[in-house]
């Protein structure tokens, strides 16, 4: 019995090599089941049956205004049900999708269409201000995502000859545009076979099944999300649950304790200030859990984790945390409570998923080891340091940047591995632990690597921190951070008061940061943010915008005293 099982996956996995493989597997396969809702409401949901249903009749629409294989398609809205049935719609008759993320600019809207040279849009009623007239006059057919009625068509192209197709394993999918921490916009060209080859990865790292239950809270239009919140669902037969408003603490916990999941993707923001905003104050009130954390530190953090399990629905077994690297005493934390998180690490480049870390391998720091069927390594080993850039080869990787040979071959070695621009080192385990990114690297004084992703982790753990990144300036490093939310009030507090708190602030985090890491990383001054890091969908923040200056405090007090 164990062995026909086995030879039927093994068949399975041989015959999904294309997302519209996946799509008559799956439809067909799970046909009775349902595969996504809302978490509140059964209307607006489908079954995977009446998924096809929809898919093939809006198939058909686009193709009688002449959308058939080849041409580009975009998808602009936030998370929803509807948003895959868009998605398949396209991909699974030949077409390619171009998902725009929803905190897009109007700008960057219509840079991505212009670019990609999109002819038809899927767009919500709440970003249609976000759609240029210009735009909207180009476009061969508008569909409003919530209903799929036409909000515009071009009449003299209704002649219904469009031709869909059957897509080979490296016909172009999807071309995924992101601007990254850079601020250089990118369009990520990714196969079916990329896609399709990442389902079947995220299935051998981690096992779901049809009992599984999905809580999904990222962008879709993002490649985390789009490949194992969408796509991986869809080839288990699992289902999964929307929130149909921004996932807010209040509307999460209540999401949880509704839907019970057993799987969910998250960013390391998201746990790092259910940590900082609920986890320390909790231990800090309490007499009983204070004496515990300095003499049964192990301990607390178990009876902390088997509440933090039942916040979370009681019924969680993975917690995905991935899109930028996680902080250490927030990992470490979850590891001594036995809470199941698991460590992703990839790039939509890769569709995304290169390397994992879970179970009894974990180990804090450590994006862990490649998944199945990628290979990785370091490329120029630093032999003193240990040092190399990871490169990573599989079936997962792009097949380039959209109409940008000249920045696809930088990324490549010359045989063909991809360059990450991650700088990692590996212990006796094999395990990968990131030391930061390439192009964040500074270069110090006397030629050494300075890498402010380590310096921030130190800052990072100073109370009152929610994040912080270091920039160099004039050759000094300069540390940029923002207060948790209510440690100061802005509005309250008189003038003096104000600077007289964070001035002692500023002090205690240059002491310990200054105090823990070496010489060359030593940090020069600290800035206070007013107002959030700007960042991209994965709440990575966009590092480039303040290299040179930023909305600070300290700026606020140089216009108050002139």
């Amino acid at each position: 019995m164990i062995q026909f099982y086995k030879r039927t996956l093994k068949t399975r996995e041989k015959y999904i090599d294309t997302l519209a493989k996946l799509y008559e597997y799956a439809t067909t396969a799970h046909s009775k089941r349902q595969y996504n809702q809302y978490f509140d409401t059964k209307e607006g949901g489908y079954t995977y049956s009446s998924f096809k249903q929809q898919c093939d009749a809006l198939s058909k629409v686009l193709t009688q205004y002449g959308l058939g294989a080849g041409e580009k398609i975009a998808i602009y809205s936030g998370s929803n049900t509807n948003w895959s049935v868009a998605f398949f719609s396209i991909v699974s008759f030949g077409r390619i999708a171009i998902p725009i993320l929803p905190e897009s600019s109007a700008n960057e809207v219509s840079n991505i269409i212009n670019h990609s040279g999109t002819t038809a849009l899927f767009v919500s009623k709440k970003l249609m201000g976000k759609v240029s007239e210009e735009v909207m006059a180009k476009m061969t057919l508008v569909i409003d995502i919530e209903t799929f009625e036409i909000i515009k068509e071009d009449e003299e192209k209704f002649t219904c000859d469009g031709k869909s197709s059957i897509p080979t394993p490296d016909d172009i999918a999807t071309i995924i545009y992101t601007s990254g921490t850079t601020g250089s916009a990118k369009g990520v060209v990714l196969s079916h076979r990329n896609l399709a080859s990442n389902v079947i990865t995220a299935y051998h790292s981690c096992p779901r099944g049809r009992r599984d239950r999905w809580l999904s809270i990222l962008p879709m239009a993002h490649t985390l999300e789009m490949t194992l919140s969408m796509l991986y669902p869809f080839f288990c037969g699992a289902t999964v649950y929307y929130l149909q408003k921004p996932p807010v603490p209040a509307l999460l916990l209540k999401a949880m304790k509704i839907v019970k999941p057993t799987t969910m993707l998250t960013v390391p923001l998201i746990i790092e200030k259910i940590y900082k905003g609920s986890v320390v104050p909790t231990i800090k009130k309490s007499r009983t859990l204070t004496w515990m954390d300095k003499h049964a530190h192990v301990l607390m953090c178990r009876i902390i984790g088997m509440k933090l399990k039942s916040t979370f629905g009681g019924h969680i077994s993975f917690f995905g945390i991935g899109g930028a690297k996680l902080d250490s005493e927030v990992e470490d934390f979850l590891l001594k409570a036995k809470f199941p998180y698991a460590i992703g690490y990839g790039l939509t480049e890769t569709s995304p998923l290169l390397g994992y870390s879970m179970h009894g391998w974990r180990a804090v720091g450590s994006l862990g080891y490649a998944v199945y069927n990628v290979s990785l390594k370091l490329n120029d080993v630093n032999p003193e340091t240990g040092e190399g850039e990871i490169v990573a080869k599989g079936p997962n990787v792009m097949l380039g940047y959209y109409k940008d040979p000249q920045r696809t071959k930088s990324v490549f070695t010359e045989d063909g591995w991809f360059r990450t621009n991650d700088l990692a080192v590996q212990d006796a385990k094999g395990r990968f632990y990131i030391k930061g990114r390439k192009n964040n690297m500074i270069l110090g004084a006397s030629g050494e690597n300075i890498y402010p992703e380590e310096i921030e982790s130190v800052i990072n753990t100073v109370e009152g921190v929610t994040e912080s990144i270091v920039v160099e300036r004039n050759g000094h490093l300069v540390a940029l951070v923002q207060p948790c939310e209510g440690f100061v009030d802005w509005d309250k507090e008189s003038e003096d008061k104000l600077y007289e708190k964070l001035d002692s602030w500023k002090s205690k985090i240059l002491s310990k940061v200054n105090k823990n890491v070496n010489k060359t990383s030593q940090v020069s001054s600290v800035e206070v943010m007013k107002e959030p890091f700007e960042k991209t969908a994965t709440h990575k923040i966009r590092r480039f915008k303040y290299k040179e200056s930023a909305p600070t405090v300290e700026e606020d007090r140089k216009d108050t005293e002139n």
